[in-house]
């Protein structure tokens, strides 16, 4: 009589572990993006010297991603409003492609990234011993696996001094950055295994445009790498050339050539700005500004090339990379060489390699 109540109270029993362990996990995946948001925050929280908040996460288990949304990071001590760092959106994903190779490790995509350098913000207390564990350990640490991937779309690098007047803003904006195999899943021969490129829009509406290869597994990571600026307008550099030297410009473009190698913390490289078509004094300039305007616009006659009416130099650089330096006596000698011997080309010189950089025991 008793056996069909019994075996209702079998199954009802046989029923209640399982579904008890599925609202669990449920109730497990509800939580887990406030508990990740919670550990980010903490990390954020402990950077020497700097605060930071991170809005939300969003995760997804299936794709084995998440989204860090809103996280933005500055010093304790900054006077302004404006975060060093501040990144809208990050994704973070396995590279599944990858998994065939061996090897699991993740991606990164940035969208809308910035980071803005406030001069006054970062030079307080710049004479203090910086932490070991400083922010850039901090962010990589929210990142559980070895990065492969990294993606920047429309990002912003930006310097500004907000005491200067006016305001001081040099930036780079629109910039779309990309560096791949930064782990070596490919396991190859050469001794730089990671591209990496970038483009971007400066200050004067110049065209950016970054390439070369990288190995990032080192302490101090080796690299070839070409930069080119090319036809910036000058006058946009006038709030920073007026705030430091007194001069401002009425017209005119400006170019920025650059390459550099680095080999066991050993950099080889130089970097060439060139001015074309610049004018120096302005309508609206008074007595004294003209004057030095003048002055210096009198030298800036004599050294620039005549037949292709541009001024520039080719400052090498070379050295150990916690003391290099830039060479003064081949400066000052390449100034008088764009004038009187032979013009610098606008383009990359492609004289510098990877090797260049190899120093004999």
């Amino acid at each position: 009589m008793n056996k069909p109540h019994k075996r209702k109270r079998y199954k009802k029993k046989r029923y209640f572990i399982p579904i008890t362990l599925l609202v669990l996990l449920i109730a497990f995946r509800i939580y887990l993006p406030t508990l990740i948001k919670n550990y980010v925050n903490k990390v954020l929280a402990d950077i020497p010297g700097y605060y930071g908040h991170v809005e939300d996460i969003d995760l997804s288990l299936i794709t084995g991603a998440y989204t860090i949304n809103n996280l933005y990071l500055n010093k304790k001590t900054a006077t302004s409003e404006v975060p060093f760092l501040n990144f809208p959106e990050t994704d973070i994903s396995i590279e599944w492609k990858s998994l065939f190779k061996g090897k699991i490790v993740s991606e990164i995509e940035m969208h809308s990234p910035e980071v803005i350098y406030v001069f006054e913000d970062q030079e307080q207390n710049a004479n203090q011993e910086p932490d070991k564990e400083d922010w850039t350990k901090a962010l990589t640490d929210l990142v559980p696996l070895d990065v492969n991937n990294f993606q920047v779309y429309n990002g912003k690098l930006a310097f500004v001094q907000l005491q200067a007047n006016p305001n001081i803003d040099l930036h780079i904006n629109n910039l779309r950055l990309s560096a791949k195999n930064l782990r070596n899943v490919e396991q190859t021969q050469r001794t730089l295994p990671s591209p990496i490129s970038a483009t971007g829009t400066s200050i004067g509406s110049g065209h950016l445009k970054v390439d070369g290869r990288i190995n990032l597994i080192k302490e101090i990571p080796d690299m070839d790498v070409s930069l080119a600026l090319e036809n910036a307008n000058v006058t946009a550099l006038n709030d920073f050339t007026n705030y430091y030297a007194g001069l401002d410009f009425e017209k005119g473009t400006m170019g920025v050539y650059s390459e550099f190698a680095i080999a066991d913390g050993y950099l080889k490289g130089y970097v060439k700005p060139l001015l074309k078509d610049t004018k120096l004094i302005g309508k609206e300039d008074g007595f004294l500004e003209t004057l030095w305007e003048g002055f210096v616009g009198v030298f800036k006659f004599i050294l620039k090339n005549q037949g292709t009416n541009t001024l520039a130099t080719k400052a090498p650089i070379e050295g150990d990379l916690t003391n290099s330096k830039t060479k003064i006596w081949p400066t000052v000698f390449n100034i008088f060489k764009n004038g009187w011997i032979s013009a610098f080309k606008g383009e990359v010189d492609e004289d510098i390699e990877y090797r260049d950089a190899f120093q004999e025991n």
